[in-house]
Order: C-alpha cells, then sequence, then structure tokens
C-alpha cells in the first residue's frame, strides 16, 4: 500500500497482503497540509476487499496530492488493479495540467476497459472508487463511481464533493440498458438483484447495465477549508457527513482523526470493511 506506516500493535497480517488494521500519515513538503489513514477489516468471511492510496508526489515544479479508496466487491482484484493504475493513468493523460476533467473522464474510462480486457486474470469482481487530486495546495479534484464518498469541511460545514451512485437514483439509464432494479423488503436497492450501486469498475457480468464514468467535481482550497473526509461506505453506512466531519475537527490530527472515524463506525457495528482518509488543510 501507498504510504504505509504498519505498527505491530495495530497491524495483523491476513491473506493477500492485506491487513486487519493498518494505519499511517503523511505531509506535503511545501505546505501545511497532513494526512492521516485507517483501514479496518470489516466482519465478512473474506479478506480485506478496501484499498487505498494516500501520498504527495513532485511532478516537475508541481506537487500532488494524491488520495483514494477502492472498495471492492467479489473479490479483490479490481480494487488492487485500481490502487496500482488509476492514477498513473489519469496522469500520463497529455492534457492533465490544461484540462484536468477531461484528463479524469478519459482515465476512468480507459481504466475500466483495460480491467474488462483483463478479466481472466482479474475475475468477474468489481470496484467503487473516489478520487481526490490535490494540486499545489490550491486546488482540489474531487471523481468517484459508485457509493464510497468525499466530504469536505468549510468552516466546519460538511460539504459532500461526491455522487452516491445508488440503483434506484440512475434506474431509468439501467432499464434504458436492458436491466432492472430490484427493491426487496430488508435490502438495498440492486442492480438485476444483484449490485448496490449503479457505477463501478470491472464487474464484467453485469457491465451492459453499468456505468464507469465519473461525476467530477472541482473546489478552491482556501482558508475556510478545514479538511478533507475520503472513506468507504462501510463509514458511510452508520454516520452523517456532519458527524463525520465533528468527530474528524475534534482530533489532535489526520491520522487521530482517520483512527477515530473508523473505531467510531465499527462502534456503531458497521460490518463492512472501513478505509478513511483525514487531510488536513491547515494547522
Amino acid at each position: 500500500m501507498d504510504s504505509l506506516f504498519c505498527f505491530s500493535s495495530v497491524c495483523s497480517q491476513l491473506e493477500g497482503g492485506q491487513s486487519s488494521w493498518d494505519i499511517g500519515k503523511g505531509r506535503s513538503q511545501h505546505e501545511a497540509t497532513k494526512y492521516g489513514f485507517s483501514l479496518i477489516k470489516g466482519k465478512a468471511n473474506h479478506p480485506m476487499e478496501d484499498y487505498h492510496v494516500a501520498k504527495f508526489v513532485q511532478i516537475e515544479r508541481n506537487e500532488l496530492g494524491l488520495f483514494a479508496v477502492y472498495d471492492g466487491h467479489l473479490g479483490e482484484s479490481v480494487a488492487a488493479y485500481l490502487q496500482n493504475h488509476l492514477f498513473p493513468n489519469i496522469l500520463k493523460e497529455e492534457d492533465f495540467w490544461t484540462h484536468p476533467h477531461r484528463s479524469i473522464l478519459k482515465a476512468y474510462e480507459k481504466t475500466d476497459q483495460a480491467i474488462l480486457s483483463h478479466s481472466p486474470d482479474i475475475g468477474i469482481g468489481g470496484s467503487t472508487a473516489v478520487t481526490a487530486i490535490l494540486v499545489n495546495g490550491q486546488k482540489l479534484w474531487v471523481a468517484n463511481v459508485g457509493d464510497s464518498r468525499a466530504v469536505l469541511s468549510r468552516k466546519g460545514v460538511a460539504v459532500q464533493m461526491s455522487v452516491d451512485h445508488e440503483p434506484n437514483a440512475e434506474r431509468e439509464s439501467i432499464e434504458d440498458r436492458g436491466g432492472f432494479v430490484t427493491n426487496i423488503p430488508g435490502d438495498v436497492a440492486r442492480v438485476n438483484a444483484q449490485l448496490a450501486v449503479s457505477r463501478a469498475f470491472g464487474d464484467k457480468n453485469l457491465k451492459s447495465f453499468l456505468r464507469s464514468d465519473p461525476d467530477v467535481t472541482t473546489v478552491d482550497i482556501d482558508g475556510n477549508t478545514d479538511l478533507l473526509i475520503i472513506a468507504s461506505d462501510g463509514l458511510w453506512k452508520v454516520m452523517s457527513n456532519q458527524e463525520a466531519v465533528d468527530i474528524a475537527k475534534k482530533a489532535k490530527n489526520p491520522q487521530k482523526a482517520a483512527k477515530k472515524l473508523a473505531m467510531e463506525a465499527l462502534n456503531r457495528e458497521s460490518k463492512d470493511d472501513i478505509s478513511c482518509i483525514v487531510v488536513r488543510f491547515k494547522e
């Protein structure tokens, strides 16, 4: 995993190199921005399926903060592929520096096509994605497919930067493609009674009914911007955006904030894998 600081007291290794509890931190070389992350395996009887990226990279005279959570389903292979390939694919787009929105859209599409073309090796599973690119500490680009979420805090008020791609919200698109949405009492809405999101990477067997194009948003980072929370739905299923911001703002640093959020989700009996990254823009 990128930028991984693993402490023996809280890390126990599982199959496939993923761990039951990972924590880590890092900071910008030029700005006051710091980040921390915490990942906890859920209670399901399969290996951890969440992957993440959290790091700063220097490209010529520019510093980029790269942050992402990939929440896999039906295996971890697609999420692992995204961890290794999605950001590189975005950054190698020729017009990234002049047209980042267009580059992000292109890279998401190309990455999904690569996953589908490698499906004999990667399998039939899929993954959500939420990615955030911080450019020179001044501008933030957020993109997502699925229900992993990015939430910004401005003067302590939660602002959702991503879009939850939920089957009922995109029923018309799914039905136009020949699929259907089920709403069974006691369960969430599902595409063809299977998948609980309407957009995802991979999922070859359902791909004709799904979209993989992201929603993309951008915002300037100014003195009113406190922090960014990126997390899988293991957090958001049991916590509102404002609750998460309130908890994160009380923590001493972003690593403690991420850990506190993950532990609170666990205490609220979230059964899914929980992955959380907190980026704090000022001291």
